[in-house]
């Protein structure tokens, strides 16, 4: 277990976590995240962030896979 300070940051107080623990709970600089309060423990979750269409494209391989999909029978006034 490691152990973080709290310490004044302006106004507020604040808490400095090591690279270590960030890479372990996978979360990086400005990543957003959730607080709760639980019984004297605070709970920080990461939020979910969609990634802009230039993000997409940066990690994009070249590769495109096709998958066929089985939507089973009509059961409507599907058109076939």
């Amino acid at each position: 277990m490691e152990r973080v300070a709290i310490k004044p940051w302006g106004n507020s107080q604040g808490i400095r976590l090591s690279k270590s623990i960030l890479e372990k709970a996978g979360i990086e600089t400005d990543d957003h995240l959730s607080v709760e309060i639980q019984e004297h423990a605070i709970i920080l979750h990461k939020i979910f962030r969609h990634q802009s269409f230039e993000e997409r494209l940066a990690q994009f391989d070249g590769k495109m896979e096709v998958y066929d999909f089985d939507w089973g029978d009509p059961v409507g006034k599907e058109l076939v």
